[in-house]
């Protein structure tokens, strides 16, 4: 009984939290925003789409070129290494791009997020803002929020784009592949509504949702402790990653399995 009763408190835990994580995203997306909420946002853009542009750009760029080798190993021994372009454009725009740049921005910047708001209520900088009539979540999480929503998008085109052209070094400049072939059977097959929009925009859009919400509910739901901002840390990256992927699947289904 006291095993049935442990597993019931978890499972009440779990459901509370979903409903104060959900209450807390529906307060930030109905209220109106401020000249201040604007400044704030512009500055979290930089935080967290500027500063992920490193590393969103290196590992497109090798995802990129390792594509390029695969496809054309792969594509030689059937004589279609004319359609090495088309195989590397639609991997990155329906599939790899969007999930790869949101694992990674849950690992950069969901990450820093949770523990910069968790730091905030350790030190009781949320509690100090609520007693002088501030409230903390239009101050502190919604800027964040709509941060991270807005960048991943863009952060995911970006991606797209330098492992494309990391392909074609790897497949045109490195092993001779025609140029013509490679651009060519790439405009052919490419569709903007079904493979850039759907594939990659819709996606990212839903990715950056879920990566941002986690991080910013992990980090003010957070024990105010060391161990509780490192717990709620690793929570994030965690959740992120098996939501992403798990949405993955379900997006895909939708959109490109007939379903």
């Amino acid at each position: 009984m006291n095993a049935i009763a442990a597993l019931g408190q978890r499972v009440i835990e779990r459901v509370r939290g979903i409903g104060v994580a959900t209450q807390m995203l529906l307060q930030i997306l109905f209220s109106m925003p401020t000249l201040l909420g604007v400044k704030l946002f512009l500055y979290q853009m930089y935080r967290v789409g500027v500063m992920s542009l490193l590393i969103i750009a290196v590992s497109g760029l090798f995802i990129g070129l390792v594509l390029g080798l695969q496809g054309y190993s792969i594509l030689v021994n059937i004589g279609s290494e004319a359609m090495l372009g088309t195989m590397v454009s639609l991997t990155l725009l329906r599939e790899l791009a969007p999930v790869v740049a949101a694992l990674l921005f849950a690992g950069r910047a969901g990450s820093a997020l949770t523990a910069e708001i968790g730091l905030m209520k350790a030190t009781e900088q949320l509690a100090s803002m609520e007693m002088i009539g501030v409230d903390p979540l239009k101050r502190i999480v919604s800027p964040r929020l709509w941060a991270g929503i807005v960048s991943l998008p863009m952060l995911s085109i970006i991606f797209a784009a330098i492992g494309i052209m990391g392909g074609k070094m790897v497949g045109v400049d490195f092993l001779g592949v025609d140029e013509g072939s490679f651009w060519g059977g790439m405009q052919s097959s490419v569709q903007f509504y079904k493979d850039i929009f759907n594939g990659t925009i819709i996606k990212s859009f839903v990715f950056a949702l879920i990566c941002t919400w986690i991080a910013v509910y992990q980090g003010y739901a957070c024990v105010p402790t060391s161990e509780g901002i490192a717990t709620s840390t690793t929570r994030t990256v965690v959740y992120s990653s098996l939501c992403v992927l798990g949405f993955d699947f379900v997006l895909t289904a939708v959109m490109f399995g007939g379903v």
